[in-house]
């Protein structure tokens, strides 16, 4: 028996550049660290989620209404019985494209918003910048059921502030479909931005000075040094939070709920979470909400599934 190993020629295929080395055994052991120091935040999160995700997924292919809760009637199975008459109910699919056009529109002008801001903390001095980094602060932490209360004041057609100045009398921000979604999509951009304005703002402070001087150098303008030389320099951190408004816009329940008093006149203002809500406590119909639940988590699922391919196709390391 030989313990020579073959020349690296010999491979079959046309020779050892087919082969892979093999890694050493201290780099294989360091695969699985950052999985170590990672198990105890999925532990928790397995614990915390895992249990509600099933629990919602068995009412989804249940009987359970009010007589399954009060005991009166045992729940049956009915599978995929919820959601063939979710799909067939034409409400559904106006919700959904409502949902997915509003959630597009709050993320576009947070983006936008954030973004302009970042940019112009760059532009300020020490002072100004200082202010508008705790005006936003505040508008941060401002919980969501206060800032739609104080934002459902501002509009309101008998004592609110912007009617006055813009004098249109008793006119009713709420009682149109789109004012409605307009002043809602106003209110959760007010809250949004700050996290992306001190993300951008983190990532523009990043980039070597000696870049945006040649850009300045160069005669850019503001705008063109944005598109030309910051976006694609900070495009990691541009996706991460686009990700994290469409997850957080797409399920928004608490400005439409008290802004819209509870989805607007006929539901003329529902979003999916509202819908669910609507179907689960309104109507006592907890296995369509349920099912609302599931399609939502599904949809959420795919969002987080493009961004970790972007992620991949940029090149960083997952």
């Amino acid at each position: 028996m030989s313990l020579l190993a073959a020349p690296p020629g010999n491979g079959a295929g046309g020779g050892g550049r087919s082969r892979r080395r093999a890694r050493p055994a201290s780099l294989q052991g360091h695969r699985w660290t950052p999985w170590l120091y990672l198990a105890p935040a999925l532990l928790v999160l397995a614990g915390l989620l895992a249990y509600p995700i099933y629990q919602l997924g068995l009412l989804s292919l249940l009987e359970y209404t009010q007589a399954q809760v009060s005991g009166g009637e045992p729940a049956t199975f009915r599978g995929l019985g919820n959601y063939a008459e979710l799909f067939s109910d034409p409400q559904f699919w106006d919700v959904l494209l409502a949902t997915v056009v509003f959630a597009g529109a709050c993320v576009l002008g947070t983006m936008a918003v954030g973004c302009a801001l970042a940019v112009l903390l760059t532009r300020v001095r020490a002072v100004p910048r200082l202010l508008l980094m705790l005006a936003a602060t505040g508008a941060w932490a401002t919980p969501a059921m206060t800032g739609s209360t104080v934002w459902v004041f501002l509009f309101d057609p008998d004592f609110g502030p912007v009617n006055r100045v813009l004098g249109l009398g008793d006119h009713s921000w709420t009682y149109g479909r789109m004012s409605a979604f307009a002043v809602v999509l106003m209110e959760v951009v007010w809250c949004s931005f700050p996290l992306v304005m001190t993300t951008v703002y983190a990532g523009i402070r990043a980039i070597p000075s000696e870049v945006l001087e040649a850009a300045e150098l160069d005669g850019a303008s503001l705008w063109r040094t944005w598109r030309s030389v910051m976006a694609p320099m900070l495009r990691p951190i541009l996706v991460v939070v686009v990700i994290q408004s469409i997850i957080w816009d797409f399920k928004i329940f608490t400005q439409i709920y008290v802004m819209t008093g509870g989805g607007g006149d006929a539901g003329q203002n529902l979003v999916l979470n509202v819908y669910a809500y609507q179907k689960a406590f309104s109507s006592s119909q907890y296995s369509l909400g349920s099912a609302i639940g599931i399609v939502m988590l599904l949809i959420l699922l795919a969002v987080v599934l493009v961004y970790l391919r972007l992620l991949r196709r940029g090149g960083e390391e997952l």
